[in-house]
């Protein structure tokens, strides 16, 4: 069963086993600011309304649940699912103004069902999913996620679970790195590079960011190097997306919405890469019970995209559940 966090802030969320990090919750805020990706847009379409229910199941750092609840007044709900620790740290102490109208649940999206049957909540009135690296994640040097700088392999959302970059890239066969690198990160030179890795781990196990992004540098020649993303970019998104196991819990969500959702709701997904995107553009449309809102995914401006780059590849998906 996972952790449900009380309204009340930070003191009750489960002790992290982990030391916290310079740019932990707990010290100071992420480097950069967050800010909520297509906010107006998802909340816009979301439409909530004083006594409804909402689930954030990417709750973040909380900028999405806020502007819900505040639109949700005075006695709306929003129940947060989060997975990674510090992230929930960070949005309960955010969101403790809205006391009891908020709750924290320390469990993955696909789990919201039972997380909700936890809470004694049958159903909900909407639903909002950000697929995306939240800045404290990426900013977070020690966990991972960045080649922009020096960390461990780590890449864990929820660092409770076992599996890090690190045993992918050190003891997964070439031919495993290869397709994981091709079908999840969609990397051209995928084989070339999992041969590199191949050849260097034999020297050394490959244990941080910045050595295997320097592999990855090398091993792909400079005429195939993109143009507007660093090289390593998608092999790194690759071994998250297979580390957190994303596209398995989001088919998982995708399939189990009528489980805990009213009739009319609103479902709200923002996703950062064509394999989510396509697999939530499928998944609406297979569904007899749903009524897709977006004929074409909503994307960022170019205002949104000046003040939050990081905003560039999202796209938002729309679509309600009929009775």
């Amino acid at each position: 069963m996972g952790d449900v966090v009380s309204h009340v802030g930070t003191k009750n969320i489960p002790e992290n086993p982990h030391p916290p990090s310079s740019t932990s919750p707990d010290t100071q805020s992420p480097k950069t600011p967050h800010l909520p990706v297509l906010l107006e847009e998802t909340i816009r379409f979301l439409d909530p309304v004083d006594g409804g229910i909402y689930v954030d199941g990417t709750l973040g750092l909380g900028g999405h649940s806020e502007t819900i609840l505040q639109a949700c007044g005075p006695s709306g709900r929003v129940i947060g699912f989060e997975w990674d620790a510090d992230a929930l740290a960070f949005a309960s102490q955010r969101l403790t103004p809205f006391a009891e109208r908020f709750t924290a649940v320390h469990r993955n999206y696909s789990e919201i069902k039972a997380g909700l049957a936890d809470l004694g909540i049958d159903k909900a009135d909407g639903l909002l999913l950000d697929l995306g690296v939240s800045s404290l994640q990426l900013d977070t040097l020690e966990r991972g996620f960045s080649f922009k700088g020096t960390g461990p392999l780590d890449m864990r959302m929820d660092r409770r679970r076992e599996l890090t970059a690190a045993e992918i890239i050190n003891t997964y066969s070439r031919e495993e790195l290869a397709d994981i690198f091709y079908y999840l990160g969609e990397e051209r030179q995928s084989r070339r590079i999992a041969e590199a890795i191949a050849k260097e781990r034999k020297k050394e196990r490959i244990t941080s960011t910045a050595r295997l992004a320097g592999i990855i540098a090398m091993a792909v020649p400079r005429k195939f190097h993109p143009k507007k993303i660093h090289v390593a970019t998608k092999v790194f998104q690759a071994l998250r997306i297979a580390v957190n196991q994303e596209l398995e819990n989001l088919l998982a969500i995708l399939d189990s919405l009528t489980d805990f959702l009213c009739p009319g709701s609103k479902i709200c997904i923002i996703s950062f890469h064509s394999l989510e995107d396509r697999l939530i553009k499928r998944k609406f449309r297979e569904n007899p019970l749903l009524q897709v809102l977006t004929k074409k995914p909503v994307v960022p401006g170019r205002d949104e995209c000046g003040r939050n780059p990081r905003a560039r590849s999202a796209k938002l998906r729309v679509a309600a559940l009929g009775a």
